[in-house]
């Protein structure tokens, strides 16, 4: 109530509270994990200010910005539902909105109540567990057996360093590498952790890494010319993303038969024969440089194509 040395019945005077603060999610280009999450499990905002006399408003809480990398998936720990997907830097969402500021007393006088003696409160503190997922952001995402040379391929296109070794599973976490084009163009190329047949229901580490195929608009798949039967491989390929998520047969699919300097063009004129003829294809070999340029032609007038298409 207001209460002065010349005003003695002044009637209700109590501001309102600030509102609770925030919680937001903001895309950064210069993070590429959630390993600085990992420490930092609970997140809080501030809690809104009171309201003063002479109807002063309470200050609301400050908010807090979680930093993620551009392709973070962010879903309800208990439903699993995704409630939304940071994609650009800078976009910001509000994940957990801050509770409304109470209602000081001078919002509730009126002729027949001039003087309440009551307020409302605010409004309690909301809590949401939520699970953040990376799913790797790139133009072309390779898709392939163990020892298919994809690693090799990004090591040959690009400046990335992904390890190479003979033997299955030498790459355990996705590698981007940015690959030079024509006239200063470039895209990111994204090696994918070798796909097993049976990926989709766990086995191998396959199934850790389809997700990341998902953000990819072009799927390059790459089929070695040691393989027992190219096209039965392929469609193998094709079968572990289907069943992952047949959607990702939407995508523009290209397909590269690597290590091609271990053939001869006759072999390669039989292997033609077999291949699915509504794919694109390329023999390439990383180690000698054969098709490399025909494969970022064609990855470059798909790019075209799809950006058209949006």
């Amino acid at each position: 109530m207001r209460r002065e040395k010349s005003v003695p019945k002044g009637g209700p005077d109590g501001g309102n509270g600030g509102r609770g603060g925030h919680i937001i999610v903001r895309g950064n280009r210069n993070y590429w994990t959630l390993i600085h999450l990992k420490y930092q499990r609970h997140v809080y905002a501030e809690h809104g200010k009171s309201g003063g006399k002479q109807r002063s408003f309470g200050a609301d809480g400050e908010d807090r910005y979680i930093e993620v990398p551009l392709g973070t998936v962010i879903k309800d720990a208990e439903t699993y539902d995704v409630i939304t997907e940071i994609t650009d830097d800078g976009q910001e969402f509000i994940l957990v909105k801050g509770g409304r500021g109470g209602l000081g007393n001078v919002n509730f006088k009126s002729s027949t109540n001039q003087t309440p003696r009551f307020a409302q409160p605010g409004e309690p503190a909301v809590e949401l567990a939520a699970i953040f997922e990376l799913k790797v952001l790139a133009d072309v995402g390779l898709v392939g057996h163990p020892n298919a040379g994809k690693s090799t391929l990004l090591a040959a296109v690009s400046a990335a360093k992904p390890e190479i070794a003979d033997y299955p599973f030498t790459t355990l976490i996705p590698n981007l590498g940015i690959v030079e084009y024509r006239d200063h163009k470039s895209f990111v190329m994204a090696d994918i952790p070798g796909i097993i047949e049976g990926a989709h229901e766990g086995k191998g580490i396959g199934l850790r890494f389809l997700r990341h195929i998902e953000r990819h608009p072009i799927l390059l798949f790459m089929v070695p010319t040691d393989s027992k039967d190219v096209k039965e491989e392929f469609n193998i390929l094709k079968n572990e993303l289907e069943q992952y998520n047949p959607e990702l047969l939407d995508k523009r699919i290209l397909l590269a038969i690597t290590k091609s300097d271990f053939i001869d063009a006759e072999m390669q004129a039989e292997m033609e024969k077999q291949l699915p003829k509504e794919v694109p294809y390329v023999f390439i070999s990383s180690v000698t440089g054969k098709g490399i340029t025909e494969l970022k032609d064609l990855i470059w007038s798909e790019l075209d194509r799809s950006i058209l298409e949006r």
